[in-house]
């Protein structure tokens, strides 16, 4: 029910129903007053609440930038990027969104508060002013009033007109004021209709601007976000790949840790306990130890694990020889004695173990018995890239393309490890390989993919081959795209033959199982995830080589979606001579190089010490004639067979190198068989052909030192023949 209407004719009769119509007006305004202090006081509260609430996100947001994600290995995948850029991208979005709240926030004092105040103060204020000025002079008519009808009728005529002439103007005077008083209660009881509104109505216009403003950051995220997600799913996936590879690998270490170090540059190394005298007596200070062979060098640094640092300087002697201590001669277990060329006396070493002890001695061409201690652990497989090799493969690939290439989890689902064996058996085998041309149905999909994985993985090496490992991660590692598909495009097309070809006939049909990845769900990643440790399985387990599984799936993944390109074409940018001669690759640090990192080496079979000579002759004015020549690729046509069978396991191939001098005497004269470019201050660059000076033995194992116009560096020395 409303308030009902103040007639300005009420005014003058002032009727009990017309005071109690006005005191319901008058309530209403000190309910609206008293509603709009409240709200005054929580709209105060909201804004420095959310001045609190900006603040936390701000500091929240600054967390998020100072973050920096640091990835394990030397580069990061492109997914790897994304995802480390995230926490930056999240904290623009949170910040540009604290900008708008700011905004909003000094904008609600503005036109909520100020408004809102100014409305109790001028209007409901101004009305309170009227009704104290209506009461006194209702106070004031009324005690006239009563005065003036208690005068007596005796009094002098003249007088009671005096008195009923100031009656009338305290009443003209009372109407007056009812009727302003009256009409100030309507006026605020009909603009609170509006100007109490009307702020609120513009802050929530402020808010709504504020949410509306998040809408189209959410927007604007939204492609960032579908990136992210994507990376975040591929690293989920990878992470899913490495953890079992990290765990089989943990798992191996535990049983047998001697069969799975890592690749050092040192002979030796761990911890030993070196005996020193001090002026109380002796002690037994922990410190790791290394030892180089080459050139005799031991290097104790000083150091206890608990502590966590060095205690003291590092030293290095040249050792000069190595015997067991006897058990009776000393309190402690383990030991011997080491002699150096450049210190005076006998420093006498305590092994954690028997076992490390004899790994020492042995290291050191120590007195004790020399056991050999190192496994291959590479076993040599029964698959070959022979034409058997084709046809098992390629019967694999038209039965997947043929029954089953809408599976889900193509390639992704293994089969059962037994019905896998005994189809690869039946596969392998001649006689049945000439009775059948394709797969029998009876065998499942899954079991026809996995047999065609496991075949690849018994190859003697992987398809892309060891020696090429680290450029094609190497390539992976590139900033850009293009630039990877360029380095990956040279590199297959320096693969042999026939491992070319069988990566061309796999990587076709990968393709065409990513076109059907809307049913097998097997996208271009996912096939990535699951071939590129299958194609490019590291020489040796390490925690780092399962590192850079991650980069081994880029690879793959850029064969698949490239495949045309890379295969059926040349590539753009020619190669340096040593690469599409032998293949050599450099070391980027100062050691020999390792089996990945030599060159690509020439095989026939073994002849006559006659025929031989005659062989290694006609390879060595080969050599010669290309490196002259323009035309690169009539050589590499000319010399396609022996590459082709890189991955023959015939016994009776051998190994032709260009012919060296037994010894190398100092201050010789030397041309360069092939061009290299320095990667090191310390390095030179030079064309093939390029004839050096003063070449002699350097200190660094596999480098040689020269002089090229005038400058002294260093030179690959199976990059040189001496003259």
């Amino acid at each position: 029910m409303g308030l009902p209407a103040l007639e300005f004719s009420d005014c003058c009769l002032d009727s009990p129903l017309f005071r109690e119509r006005l005191k319901s007006h008058e309530a209403e305004l000190d309910k609206t007053n008293k509603f709009i202090k409240e709200l005054i006081k929580d709209g105060k509260t909201l804004i420095a609440a959310l001045k609190n609430l900006s603040s936390a996100k701000r500091k929240f947001a600054d967390s998020l930038n100072d973050f920096k994600f640091r990835c394990i290995g030397d580069a990061e995948t492109d997914d790897e990027i994304c995802i480390a850029k995230s926490l930056q991208e999240f904290a623009a979005v949170l910040r540009n969104l604290e900008d708008e709240r700011i905004r909003m926030i000094e904008n609600a004092s503005e036109v909520l508060i100020t408004p809102l105040e100014k409305f109790r103060k001028e209007q409901i204020g101004a009305a309170k002013e009227a009704k104290k000025k209506y009461d006194k002079e209702t106070e004031k008519y009324c005690g006239v009033l009563e005065k003036h009808l208690n005068l007596s009728s005796k009094k002098k005529e003249s007088q009671l007109q005096e008195a009923d002439s100031q009656v009338d103007v305290v009443r003209q005077h009372f109407y007056e004021v009812s009727l302003e008083y009256v009409f100030k209660v309507q006026e605020v009881q009909e603009r609170k209709m509006f100007e109490f509104v009307e702020p609120l109505l513009a802050f929530l216009q402020g808010l709504f601007t504020f949410y509306h403003h998040g809408y189209e950051l959410a927007k604007d995220f939204s492609d960032f976000k579908t990136e992210l997600t994507i990376s975040i799913q591929n690293t989920r996936n990878r992470f899913e790949g490495t953890r079992s590879e990290v765990e089989s690998l943990m798992r191996k270490m535990k049983e047998n840790p001697h069969e799975h170090k890592n690749i050092s540059p040192y002979t030796m190394e761990g911890y030993l306990y070196v005996q020193e005298k001090r002026h109380f007596g002796t002690s037994w200070v922990k410190h790791y130890c290394t030892y180089q062979s080459d050139s005799k060098r031991i290097t104790m640094v000083p150091f206890d694990q608990k502590s966590g640092g060095k205690g003291g300087e590092d030293e290095t002697i040249i050792l000069k020889s190595c015997t067991r201590r006897k058990t009776d001669s000393i309190e402690k277990r383990f030991c011997f004695d080491v002699e150096a060329v450049d210190r005076p006396g006998v420093i006498t070493m305590q092994a954690l173990s028997e076992e490390d002890r004899r790994l020492w001695m042995e290291a050191m061409d120590g007195r004790e018995p020399v056991y050999n201690s190192n496994k291959d652990n590479q076993t040599e497989g029964t698959a070959q890239l022979d034409n058997m090799g084709f046809s098992i493969v390629k019967k694999c690939i038209h039965a997947v393309e043929t029954r089953g290439i809408n599976e889900q989890g193509l390639y992704r689902i293994v089969g059962v490890n037994s019905r896998v064996q005994r189809l690869l058996s039946i596969l392998m085998d001649p006689k049945a390989a000439e009775t059948e041309d394709e797969i029998s149905s009876e065998w499942e999909v899954k079991t026809i993919t996995s047999a065609l994985k496991t075949y690849l993985r018994m190859l003697p090496g992987p398809l892309m081959m060891y020696q090429f490992q680290r450029s094609f991660i190497k390539a992976a590692k590139l900033e850009n795209q293009e630039s990877r598909t360029s380095e990956i495009h040279s590199l297959v097309h320096r693969l042999p033959e026939k491992n070319r070809q069988m990566l061309q006939l796999l990587m076709n049909h990968l393709a065409n199982v990513a076109k059907n990845h809307k049913q097998n769900l097997m996208t271009v990643a996912n096939l990535g995830v699951v071939f590129g440790p299958t194609l490019m399985r590291p020489q040796e387990e390490t925690v780092a080589a399962i590192m850079d599984i991650k980069f081994q799936n880029i690879v793959v993944e850029i064969l698949i979606e490239n495949h045309e390109k890379i295969f059926n074409t040349v590539p753009e940018t020619p190669q340096s001579n040593c690469q599409l001669l032998l293949s050599r690759k450099r070391s980027m640090d100062s050691k020999p190089p390792s089996c990945s990192e030599r060159p690509l080496t020439l095989f026939h079979t073994a002849q006559p010490s006659e025929k031989q000579e005659n062989r290694n002759s006609i390879i060595n004015s080969s050599l010669e004639s290309v490196i002259s020549s323009s035309n690169i690729n009539s050589f590499l046509h000319s010399n396609s067979t022996p590459q082709s069978n890189m991955n023959s396991s015939d016994p009776d191939l051998e190994v032709v190198k260009p012919s060296r001098p037994n010894s190398l005497s100092p201050f010789r004269k030397a041309r360069a068989l092939y061009a290299c470019k320095a990667e090191h201050d310390s390095e030179l660059s030079f064309t093939a052909g390029t004839v050096f000076d003063n070449v002699h033995p350097s200190q660094e194992p596999g480098w040689l030192e020269g002089t090229l116009n005038g400058k002294t560096g260093l030179i690959p020395e199976n990059y040189v023949e001496f003259l």
